[in-house]
């Protein structure tokens, strides 16, 4: 039975015709999920030459390009056809539409290679419904439906396929939405069931209800938000941009290496010694070995500014800011990606030797703290909400915010900022734990915070600037490791 759809080549792929028999297919660009960017084709016959050209124009169906091959070159050239067919399909070159009254309802565009893509025909005795991790979203003046399960997208290009989108919420076979969408034959809407039924986007109802979703133990333990995450931010099920694109240069003006100080209300922080430290400092395996999560706090003997100053000084001071091009990056004591250090630290100090409570933002150039508030009610529930989230007895003597300046992660790289910055705080997290375990101090990361609160704390704006990670940091109950005062 023939591919009932209309099948072209992707937007952008042009055919290149090198001599009287040979072709060049090639992609617009050099998608980094899609490695077989350019295919010649040898030995091209010329009823194979225009279906080709009918796929880099409006598009013919299966049969079409077919019956041509066959009228022109004859029933030898027919497998060729076949087999260049299903290869572009896999390579995530051909697009399929569905026709309703000879209008385009909807079209199924690649986004990556897909080797295990094929049309699963719906039948009538089945019901179907959408995946859980199927969502609808503007893309430009396109109305789109994607899932993270799928490596294509669904354009949407009538109203009717938005309303047969929306019947699929509940369990539907075709037949029961044709009763709702006269309009549209019950072929039309059997092949919409179809197409994204093949694409994952269409889940088969079993007949005791359950779907692959939720009967599979793997799928079932993913929530939507993470595994759409996971799969825009690694390639292979995506054809944006990836990595250091700079989209915006010459559109905005980068962000300085540095934040502004906040205010003129600043404490200068101790400096230790980094060579004597080289020299006294606990063995790097017995620190690492040593590292460990510590929630309780000695208040009989709170951290000290000094022990904050040094502990401040070896995680996160700036060492030099450089212009590298199009950039101003800087060096710093812990790794991060494309040394743009987008991470910002404000401290929620709950109870700090020679120190007064309140809420501060730490100038890593300077090696400064600029006091932003008092210990306010909001910098409260700061802290209580992470000596609940933590469920111990008392406060953290201080709580470190991790906030990201967006921009200077998202004018430089495409798909995986966000991923980038999570893995900067990670690293930034470790980097703090071996210092507070070389320091014999207590600390602990935190697993979650509330991004709105601390924004409407800091002053900044959400999307421009907030939380993104935390740790607390206060003084022992042993003395342990052989600490240093």
């Amino acid at each position: 039975m023939y591919n009932p759809f209309i099948l072209s080549f992707k937007p952008g792929i042009s055919l290149t015709e090198e001599s009287t028999n040979c072709i060049t297919i090639q992609s617009p660009q050099v998608p980094l999920n899609i490695p077989e960017y350019t295919l010649k084709i040898n030995g091209v016959s010329p009823g194979f030459l225009a279906a080709l050209k009918l796929l880099t124009t409006d598009g013919a169906t299966e049969e079409y390009l077919s019956d041509l091959v066959l009228q022109t070159d004859g029933l030898n050239e027919l497998p060729k056809l076949y087999a260049y067919l299903e290869k572009f399909t896999n390579l995530g070159l051909i697009c399929h539409t569905i026709l309703a009254e000879k209008s385009p309802l909807a079209t199924l565009v690649p986004l990556a290679q897909d080797q295990k893509f094929a049309i699963k025909e719906a039948t009538p005795d089945k019901k179907y419904i959408l995946s859980r991790f199927a969502y609808c979203r503007k893309d430009k003046e396109k109305l789109v439906v994607e899932s993270p399960l799928s490596h294509s997208q669904l354009i949407l290009a009538d109203w009717q396929a938005s309303a047969i989108i929306f019947e699929l919420s509940q369990p539907r076979n075709y037949r029961d939405i044709y009763q709702k969408i006269p309009n549209i034959s019950e072929d039309t809407i059997k092949n919409f069931f179809s197409l994204i039924l093949s694409a994952e986007i269409l889940m088969e109802v079993q007949e005791d209800g359950d779907i692959a979703e939720t009967t599979n133990e793997t799928l079932v333990q993913w929530e939507f938000h993470d595994l759409l995450f996971h799969s825009r931010t690694r390639t292979g099920r995506h054809s944006n941009p990836v990595g250091r694109t700079y989209p915006f240069f010459g559109k905005i003006d980068r962000l300085a290496a540095i934040k502004t100080k906040v205010s003129n209300d600043i404490i200068n922080l101790y400096k230790p010694d980094i060579e004597k430290l080289k020299e006294s400092d606990l063995p790097f395996t017995l620190i690492l070995e040593n590292r460990k999560s510590i929630k309780e706090f000695n208040d009989q003997n709170p951290i000290t500014d000094k022990q904050l100053g040094e502990f401040l000084y070896r995680t996160a001071r700036v060492k030099e800011v450089i212009e590298n091009g199009p950039e101003e990056i800087s060096k710093r004591p812990y790794p991060n990606g494309g040394a743009n250090y987008e991470l910002e630290l404000y401290l929620a100090i709950n109870t700090c030797e020679n120190i007064p409570s309140g809420f501060y933002h730490y100038c890593p150039q300077d090696h400064q703290l600029c006091k932003i508030s008092e210990k306010t009610e909001n910098v409260d529930q700061l802290l209580e909400e992470v000596w609940i989230a933590n469920r111990q007895n008392k406060m953290p003597q201080i709580l470190i915010i991790m906030a990201a300046r967006f921009a200077r992660i998202n004018w430089q790289y495409e798909s995986i900022a966000y991923a980038t910055i999570l893995k900067n705080v990670g690293v930034l997290l470790q980097t703090m734990y071996l210092v507070s375990t070389a320091m014999n101090l207590a600390s602990s990361a935190i697993g979650e915070g509330n991004a709105d609160l601390f924004a409407l704390t800091a002053q900044t704006d959400y999307y421009t600037e907030t939380s993104v990670g935390e740790f607390i940091l206060g003084s022992k109950y042993s003395e342990g490791l052989g600490a240093r005062g």
